[in-house]
């Protein structure tokens, strides 16, 4: 009887590891995504993807650093919140035009 316990308790053990692991407080990553989607499976699919050909676009094309800047402030629900559908659409536009020129006044 006490070896079975002593195993059951060790297999609980090493399970507890990958499930912490993988909880989502850990990833802020998928926290945000989670958030952003209410949890919901569908929503996070389609916002894990758009974040994946986003990045694969940003590495390959290499665009220029005011597109992206720009992208990120249109893609913004708050300030630590970001709809990566938004973004991966907006990085990949081809019509937007840089953000004029401040001049800065002289006193």
């Amino acid at each position: 009887m006490g070896a079975k316990l002593v195993i059951g308790v060790l297999a609980l053990a090493a399970s507890a590891a990958p499930a912490r692991a993988m909880a989502p407080l850990y990833d802020p990553v998928v926290l945000n995504i989670g958030i952003n989607c209410q949890w919901q499976q569908h929503c996070e699919r389609q916002q894990h993807k758009a974040m994946n050909d986003a990045r694969k676009f940003i590495a390959a094309k290499n665009p220029p650093l005011w597109r992206i800047h720009l992208c990120n402030r249109n893609a913004r629900r708050s300030a630590s919140r970001i709809d990566w559908a938004g973004f991966n659409a907006c990085i990949r536009n081809p019509n937007l035009s840089p953000p004029p020129v401040r001049r800065r006044r002289r006193r």
